[in-house]
């Protein structure tokens, strides 16, 4: 598989390392000081494009990846204000896409146990009050994580008592379901969520270790979808 990566940094060079070891090939390497390599010529080299970039330049990077009809990985957070309209453009254009807020098999295994754990909580809403926190390294420019949004969505799904997540808010209403960001490094990310009562508090966690988990999710994916048109996830590569 020939694979175009859009953002070369840290994950970008993780990808790489993996993506060749499972025996791909990357035919274009885009990063901020070569802005000008991303387009539809080199593109088409590529089965598939990952990309890993800032808010700020994501939306770009996918909508001219679909337009170019290169199937393409993201895990960019903080743009999914435009998703719907990039989801409209993938079925327009017969394209194929997947989003995720995190790619790392721990952290998908840890979506799917956070939304069951809430699916049981559900009928003890009046008891339990549900609150999250995520660490993060001081680079990372979004806050709430878009791993964070994702818990807090799953939660939302089961928890009639909770009506909307909100961002660190020193005081917020019984309704509202508070997410507390931390920046320090160096910290490869962590992310709770607790149901707390007046006698006891249930938690769980995950704790990354390394970016190595989530380079490896990306790379799997991006084996996924080359085959493949539509809007997928990772519950689908992973087949959870």
């Amino acid at each position: 598989m020939k694979i175009a990566l859009i953002g070369y940094g840290k994950m970008g060079q993780m990808i790489e390392h993996i993506a060749t070891e499972r025996g791909h090939e990357i035919v274009l390497k885009v990063s901020i000081e070569n802005t000008e390599d991303f387009s539809e010529v080199n593109l088409r080299k590529a089965d598939v494009a990952i990309e890993f970039t800032s808010p700020e330049s994501a939306y770009h990077n996918i909508k001219q990846s679909i337009l170019w009809g290169c199937p393409i990985v993201s895990g960019s957070t903080g743009w999914l204000d435009k998703k719907v309209e990039i989801d409209q453009l993938v079925q327009s254009r017969n394209g194929s896409f997947i989003y995720a807020s995190n790619f790392s098999l721990g952290v998908n295994l840890f979506f799917a146990l956070n939304e069951k754990l809430a699916e049981i909580m559900a009928p003890y809403g009046d008891s339990y009050d549900v609150s999250m926190e995520e660490i993060h390294h001081t680079a990372k420019l979004d806050a709430p994580s878009g791993t964070a949004i994702t818990l807090a969505e799953g939660v939302l799904q089961h928890l009639t008592s909770k009506e909307r997540w909100v961002s660190d808010k020193t005081e917020y209403t019984p309704e509202e379901l508070n997410i507390h960001s931390k920046r320090i490094d160096p910290y490869p990310g962590t992310h709770s969520v607790k149901y707390s009562s007046d006698v006891d508090t249930i938690e769980i966690i995950h704790t990354a270790k390394t970016r190595h988990g989530f380079a490896l999710g990306a790379v799997l994916a991006a084996e996924y979808i080359s085959i493949r048109k539509g809007i997928f996830t990772m519950k689908d590569v992973l087949k959870l």
